[in-house]
């Protein structure tokens, strides 16, 4: 098993890193959602869905 490790090293550290990577991506959308944002860019006026996902006060 130790050898296996050592072999695939590089692959287990790259597979680590993009892992935290994605992770971090996942925890900022949520954290966006949960106090209201949007990754849309709120163009409302030329999109097709206009007035249908934002509530405008």
């Amino acid at each position: 098993m130790l050898a296996w490790i050592t072999e695939n090293m590089g692959t287990i550290l790259v597979c680590a890193f993009l892992l935290l990577i994605v992770g971090a991506v996942i925890m900022s959308i949520l954290r966006d959602r949960k106090k209201g944002r949007s990754s849309c860019g709120y163009s409302c006026a030329h999109c097709a869905m206009n007035g249908a996902c934002h509530s405008h006060k």
